[in-house]
Parts: structure tokens; C-alpha cells; sequence
């Protein structure tokens, strides 16, 4: 895995979907306990949650296992990572996002995949208020749909963002 910009990253799935089929982005919510992970459609416009992935200290290598399946089934041309930065802006250095993708990285499985990371801030508190009204009785299942859908709004607004400078950009060339 290597590390880049948000908008080389979404340059580079561009330019692969251009020769394949589809070339998709997986958003992933980091936790300490939990991964949400979402999807973005073949034109990778729109975010859709895909599911939740366990976290232990012992189990990093089959969570690169499971995204290597990920990527071989949806066609995963990179990862957008939730991230908290702090106001204006500025990384936070000890953040475990950080901590994932080095892990990720360590066990070699997912080489050639690119990452970025997006502002993650207050992704798990509006999902939680969206899904408060449904008075959710399982607090697992109340978890796990917050973590899915805080992915959801980490990928989505990454999209958003991406899809409106390319827009932006090819105004202005024209």
C-alpha cells in the first residue's frame, strides 16, 4: 500500500477505470474494535455500505485477506481512510487510522494498492443521530450500522468532493 494525495488518488482509479470495467474505492471507518467499510459504484459517484470488519491486535493479517477478496470481487483500485484532522486541517499524529494502514502495509498482501486519507470528523456522530430515531434495542447491531455507515459518509463525501474539482477542472480547460 502507498500513500497519496486524495486527489492523485482518484486520478489513478480514473485512469484504471478507463482501461478495465470498473475500478472502485473502498472507504473504511478505522476503530479500535471495528472496521466500517463502504463501496463506491462502477462510476464511483456513490458510496453504499458493504460491511464491518473485526479489529484485534492478532488478526491483521486476515483483515488484509479480507480486503484482498474485496478488491479481486468489486474491482478495488484504492482505499480512502477516514482520518481525524484537527482544525484547519492538521494531521493528528496519533491517530490509529495511521496505525491500520502501517499494519496493512507490514503484511505485503496489498502492494499495489494506493490509499488516501479523508476528514472523518463527526462521520460516527451524524450517523448517530440519523439512526437514533430508529430506537435501535441491539447496541452490536446499533455499532456496527454506525460504523458501516460512517464509512458511508467518509467514502461519500470524498466522492463528492473528488467528482466536483474534476467538474471545476474541466470548466475551466474548456
Amino acid at each position: 500500500m502507498r500513500l497519496l494525495q486524495a486527489e492523485e488518488l482518484f486520478r489513478k482509479v480514473l485512469e484504471v477505470g478507463s482501461k478495465n470495467k470498473a475500478a472502485r474505492l473502498l472507504g473504511l471507518d478505522v476503530g479500535s474494535k471495528y472496521v466500517g467499510v463502504a463501496i463506491s459504484d462502477e462510476k464511483n459517484r456513490v458510496a453504499m455500505p458493504l460491511s464491518v470488519l473485526c479489529r484485534t491486535k492478532t488478526n491483521i493479517n486476515l483483515m488484509a485477506d479480507d480486503f484482498k477478496t474485496l478488491v479481486s470481487m468489486y474491482s478495488i483500485a484504492g482505499f480512502v481512510v477516514g482520518y481525524p484532522f484537527k482544525i484547519y486541517g492538521q494531521p493528528c499524529a496519533s491517530a490509529i487510522q495511521v496505525s491500520l494502514a502501517g499494519e496493512l502495509c507490514k503484511t505485503g498482501k496489498l502492494d499495489d494498492l494506493p490509499y488516501a486519507y479523508w476528514d472523518e470528523n463527526f462521520t460516527s456522530k451524524c450517523v448517530e443521530a440519523l439512526l437514533h430515531p430508529l430506537n435501535l434495542k441491539d447496541l452490536d447491531d446499533a455499532k456496527t450500522m454506525t460504523d458501516k455507515f460512517a464509512a458511508v459518509c467518509i467514502l461519500q463525501g470524498y466522492l463528492d468532493n473528488m467528482n466536483r474539482k474534476l467538474r471545476s477542472t474541466d470548466k475551466s480547460e474548456a
